[in-house]
């Protein structure tokens, strides 16, 4: 079997180029939103499409939670309410479990019922469908009488906590995981749990698709958002755990057919990583060499943007140590509770740490930590440069006035 070879500029490069981050003329995805319109709807939802995914998150402290940071970083003149607003009624867009919640393209429902069939008992919290079979049954009752239901609406005592959250809202979430209830839209990050039938058009339940068919789509979906994958990766784009003998028999019926190709990915030293590749995009990266991205042009990333997430891949391609230390004690945080790196060209920069000062009108920068170019541990003019932009990008963004350093 030949395996084509990559390097790890050219990875890096085109991992950039399907994820949107570069030119619009190579990464065939619209660079501007013209606001909080239908056109800035329709270019948010073409990016979804890109990745199969948007990875929501409760966290705002930056001002924008990381869905709408997703799209901020690349669509100019995106209003980041819209980023809140996606799920709605009639939208292309449903609710599920990606490798973490996601708003998801509608038309791959019938992808995810093999998930749907394994959550009839929670990953988190087991059997509480059958725990509790009074509550199930109340909320069934309640929904299909009264409507859609917000969690906050749902009877129950509840306490702090996620691991804490009233009974009601607990199963709710197990009815949605084993695909009883679908999410109808959010308000204010609140999600509104229906009846799976009133939310997801009915073409769509009856299509849903056997495990051994899904698996191969799934795996080249997420192979087209990436560029150049390992297998690893590939599995956890969506969570495929404990099935590692049929994603290599997905791998290899996709390969057979021409639709990937075993592709490794060459280190500076030589070290070769065992991957993947789409034949199309092979011809990119290789056309895409000529490519030269601004340096000075920085934006900001979620930490949970879809080229950031898995670590262990931002070190391959990037040599960047991407880490989240929101659950750390304060004193033991070497960057801050919520950073957000900046890339400017091909290189991750710097990180930020940010808070949103509403009251005051500013986005104050809590700290900021820049990666050196050398063993002299000089920071480029060109690295504050790039970071400055994205900072005066993103606070114009959020309607704040330019950022103030602590």
């Amino acid at each position: 079997m030949i395996t084509e070879t990559i390097s790890r500029s050219e990875a890096r490069r085109l991992a950039l180029i399907r994820a949107g981050l570069l030119k619009p003329e190579w990464t065939g995805l619209p660079r501007r939103a013209g606001g909080g319109g239908q056109r800035a709807r329709d270019a948010a939802l073409q990016i979804i499409e890109r990745f199969g995914y948007l990875q929501l998150d409760t966290v705002a402290v930056a001002g924008a939670r990381s869905h709408a940071l997703v799209l901020l970083s690349r669509l100019e003149n995106f209003e980041p309410q819209l980023g809140e607003a996606l799920l709605q009624p009639g939208e292309p867009l449903f609710e599920y479990w990606g490798h973490e919640a996601s708003w998801l393209p509608l038309d791959d429902y019938p992808l995810f019922g093999f998930r749907r069939r394994a959550y009839r008992r929670h990953p988190w919290w087991g059997d509480l469908i059958r725990q509790h079979p009074k509550v199930a049954d109340k909320l069934r009752r309640r929904v299909q009488m009264e409507g859609a239901l917000r969690s906050q609406d749902m009877e129950g005592r509840g306490s702090r906590g996620w691991w804490d959250l009233k009974i009601a809202r607990k199963v709710a979430s197990a009815l949605w995981s084993a695909g009883e209830f679908a999410i109808r839209e959010r308000r204010n990050f609140q999600r509104s749990f229906d009846l799976t039938e009133r939310v997801i058009p009915g073409e769509l339940l009856d299509a849903e698709v056997d495990e051994s068919e899904a698996l191969p789509r799934l795996l080249l979906r997420a192979l087209a958002g990436h560029g150049w994958a390992s297998t690893g990766t590939l599995a956890q784009t969506w969570r495929l755990t404990h099935c590692q003998p049929k994603i290599r028999l997905a791998l290899e019926m996709l390969r057979e057919s021409g639709e990937i190709l075993p592709c490794r990915l060459l280190d500076r030293d030589g070290r070769a990583t065992a991957g993947w590749i789409r034949p199309s995009d092979l011809t990119l990266a290789g056309r895409a060499g000529g490519l030269r991205p601004r340096r000075d042009r920085g934006v900001l990333l979620s930490p949970f943007d879809p080229v950031l997430w898995d670590r262990n891949r931002v070190r391959r391609l990037f040599g960047f140590e991407q880490v989240l230390e929101i659950f750390k004690p304060a004193a033991q945080r070497v960057y801050g509770y919520y950073c957000l790196p900046v890339l400017a060209g091909e290189r991750l920069v710097a990180r930020v740490d940010l808070k949103a000062q509403r009251k005051l009108g500013s986005l104050q920068v809590l700290a900021t930590h820049y990666e050196t170019d050398d063993d002299a541990q000089r920071v480029a003019p060109a690295h504050v440069n790039a970071v400055k932009s994205a900072l005066e990008r993103y606070a114009g963004a959020l309607g704040l006035e330019p950022y103030q350093a602590l």
